[in-house]
């Protein structure tokens, strides 16, 4: 039985005046995935990122999201469609306590769901994310730099993402608290059915959680496949993992 394509980039073009970012850019993230972007820094990762929620406006190509074409929308529409952006560097309400950013979260579905049923979501949340349910009256930013980003994440759960875009995540934060991040992607996948668009820094952790991934050099798709696949490629492992293959 064929898989229901959520998100199929096609032939995407992005430039920075002069510079090319994307070079016609292809991809499909598959309903219920985890899909992981692989590549340099510079390699246009974040770039894809910000054209698909709206934040860069292609040159060329287009942008398919449940077989509706977002090239052209703003950004405050193309949340409204359950596509949600959780950008790099955390970026919470850090003079807004924890409970306030997650009612932001909902902002947009909150008129429709009525106060009980986000006040049901948050509950979720905090089952999800015990800290902040310990921490929700606590300014943002005081949390450490892992709580942050689960704040980060969970802000963007409010707002009931069929398609999560998770830029580096785990950026900066220890090890350990890093591979507990990236256990609530997972989990965020098994047991809440989100489908998930992943950068991670974290080659090796990344591929771990995913279903499949992508490597993108210089603004184009050089190899895909199965996550298991891309963890046993002798490229990936050489460049990525620190593996030396003869």
């Amino acid at each position: 039985m064929s898989k229901e394509v959520l998100l199929s980039i096609e032939n995407l073009s992005v430039s920075y005046g002069p510079i090319q970012a994307l070079k016609g850019l292809s991809l499909q993230v598959n309903k219920g995935e985890v899909v992981a972007l692989l590549g340099a820094n510079g390699a246009g990762k974040t770039t894809l990122l910000q054209t698909i929620s709206g934040l860069l406006k292609p040159t060329n190509g287009n942008v398919l999201y449940q077989n509706q074409d977002m090239v052209g929308l703003g950004t405050e529409q193309i949340v409204t469609k359950n596509l949600v952006h959780v950008p790099e560097h955390r970026q919470v309400f850090t003079t807004l306590n924890v409970l306030d950013n997650l009612y932001l979260g909902s902002f947009h579905h909150y008129k429709n769901s009525g106060k009980k049923e986000v006040e049901k979501d948050i509950e979720r949340i905090f089952k999800l994310f015990p800290i902040l349910s310990e921490r929700k009256l606590q300014l943002a930013g005081t949390l450490s730099g892992g709580q942050q980003q689960m704040l980060a994440i969970a802000r963007g759960v409010m707002a009931k993402p069929n398609l999560l875009l998770l830029d580096e995540p785990t950026l900066g934060l220890a090890p350990i608290v890093a591979k507990e991040v990236l256990e609530l992607v997972r989990h965020l996948r098994d047991e809440f059915g989100t489908t998930v668009l992943l950068i991670e820094q974290n080659v090796f952790s990344s591929l771990k959680i995913a279903n499949r991934a992508y490597v993108i050099s210089h603004g184009e798709i050089v190899k895909s496949g199965s996550a298991e696949a891309l963890l046993n490629d002798k490229e990936i492992k050489e460049a990525y993992l620190g593996q030396s293959v003869n």
